[in-house]
């Protein structure tokens, strides 16, 4: 079986972009080398620009026996974030051939699993009619097709459940990347990685990438100013064909004439997607969710969620049931369950309870939610909680609120940052983890950290942590200081025990039982 993955970030990429999904990635490559009969390949696209040879095309990264491939010159850049809501996440026609050339240079694959479909136009999935036999698979471990933000995260500050037609989408950023500045940052950033001055040397750790952080740090105030003086300024998206010059790839969005390496779409496609003469930004943001609805429909094989939560939302957005299924990925901490075993009680002989948050101090992940929830404990819930919380220091809102625990809590204990390597020590005398997430985190690595070592969590309502333990008693509703207290008061009085929440949990998934998993969803999806 010869199996192509793709996502937006190289799993090696020297700046370690592409998160948890590069971590997830690399260790599903490694465990498929040990299956004889599987060949697996790797490409990526939207970081890799070049200035002299500007037309999109496919190059070797490195070879051997699971090469790595870039797609140079995509039409649309990546992450979504970076081009939010461009057409050219719909259709971008040279991006679309040079990726189908690559295919049919390389090819044929039996499987194409798409991590991601940032930095690939999203009409790319038309492809399947040209490769009957290959099973086209996408791994939802975002919300992009249904989010230019890909995380439902309205404005950087609160869960969005509706986007009005899309008109919230035109309000959704505080500061509108420039797309043409981003691309031209890659540009450098890729003439200096090929000329041995990327990543890792003096000159772009100490120079260039000091550099672009704080020019992009000083657009944001500019923005950000410009936004308080005008709330109702226009976004930058264009609607897809509107106005006497649209191009080719604007016309193909709205299901015209695709380029000749794709078939044309259907009558029933053209009647699905009808080209209007004029939009508001607002039906483009409309149009850019249906339009990726209706091609993972038409096209996806299946379409795997990383949790019972995300194949909820993705049933709610639209995409046809049959093709859903739940596949909980597979992580390398899974191990730490066989060497680790569950406490019997959560307090302490002098009554305390010792809690950690691990990650960032960011809204969306609940930090400034769960540091206001401590602090309007009653004094004498206060007292009986110690606190552990491990991440790099943030903004002065996001470490005044740490601060205002220090006396309030029995104890308030910060750890600037940490690696993989400290989790045993700095886990070593915890009893329960908070994942208050805020958005609807797919399924947070945090709390599978924590879980496979036995260690319970309080979670949100929100996202896939709280599918690890099934323990309604330790789920609160989001944003809720009060749920929250309730959960903080049965553990307290001694009402909730670990026996409690591990009844129902369940054991986290080792990479092999992810990858056999994989295996057997390529072989029987028809």
């Amino acid at each position: 079986m010869r199996i192509l993955y793709y996502n937006w970030a190289d799993y090696l990429d020297r700046e370690r972009r592409g998160g948890g999904v590069s971590v997830y990635q690399r260790n599903v490559i490694n465990g498929m080398a040990a299956h004889e009969d599987i060949e697996t390949a790797f490409l990526s696209s939207g970081l890799s620009q070049e200035f002299l040879r500007r037309k999109p095309h496919v190059i070797t990264v490195e070879g051997g026996k699971s090469p790595r491939y870039t797609l140079v010159n995509s039409g649309l850049i990546a992450p979504s974030h970076a081009d939010f809501g461009g057409r050219a996440q719909l259709d971008d026609p040279a991006t679309e051939a040079a990726f189908a050339d690559f295919v049919d240079r390389t090819g044929p694959w039996d499987v194409i699993h798409f991590n991601n479909l940032e930095g690939l136009p999203a009409n790319v999935l038309n492809l399947k009619r040209r490769w009957p036999g290959t099973k086209f698979v996408l791994s939802l471990h975002n919300y992009y097709p249904f989010c230019p933000q890909v995380n439902l995260w309205y404005a950087e500050r609160e869960h969005c459940d509706d986007f009005h037609g899309g008109s919230s989408c035109t309000r959704c950023l505080a500061a509108q990347p420039e797309p043409r500045s981003i691309r031209t940052a890659y540009a450098i950033a890729w003439t200096f990685a090929r000329t041995g001055l990327g990543p890792g040397t003096r000159f772009y750790d100490h120079v260039f990438r000091p550099a672009m952080r704080l020019a992009w740090r000083s657009l944001r105030r500019i923005l950000n100013v410009r936004r308080r003086r005008q709330m109702a300024e226009p976004v930058r998206l264009v609607a897809a064909g509107a106005g006497a010059g649209a191009s080719a790839s604007a016309q193909a969005a709205q299901g015209g004439n695709v380029p000749t390496v794709i078939p044309a779409a259907s009558d029933d496609q053209r009647r699905a997607h009808p080209k209007p003469s004029s939009a508001t930004p607002a039906e483009a943001f409309a149009r850019r969710r249906a339009r990726f609805v209706s091609l993972i429909n038409a096209h996806c094989d299946s379409v795997l969620c990383v949790s019972d939560r995300v194949r909820q939302i993705a049933l709610h957005h639209g995409i046809h049931a049959s093709k859903l299924q739940t596949s909980y990925i597979g992580s390398a901490e899974a191990g730490e369950w066989h060497y680790s075993r569950p406490r019997t009680t959560f307090l302490h002989e002098d009554g305390t309870l010792r809690i950690a948050y691990l990650g960032y101090m960011r809204r969306d992940k609940g930090y400034h939610f769960l540091m206001r929830a401590l602090a309007a404990l009653p004094a004498e819930q206060a007292a009986r909680v110690r606190l552990k919380l491990a991440a790099l220091p943030g903004d002065g809102e996001a470490m005044g609120l740490l601060a205002d625990l220090r006396g309030h809590l029995a104890e308030v204990t910060h750890i600037a940052g940490y690696s993989h390597d400290d989790l045993k020590t700095m886990l070593a005398d915890v009893d329960l983890g908070v994942v208050p997430v805020v958005w609807e985190d797919n399924l947070p690595q945090v709390a599978i950290e924590m879980h496979s070592r036995h260690i319970p969590l309080i979670t949100s309502d929100r996202g896939g942590a709280q599918e690890l333990g099934r323990c309604n008693d330790l789920v609160f509703r989001a944003d809720s200081i009060d749920a929250f207290h309730k959960v903080m008061s049965r553990l307290l009085d001694g009402s909730v025990t670990p026996a409690n929440y591990w009844a129902n949990a369940i054991a986290p998934v080792s990479v092999q039982t992810h990858i056999e998993e994989l295996l057997q969803i390529y072989r029987e999806t028809p």
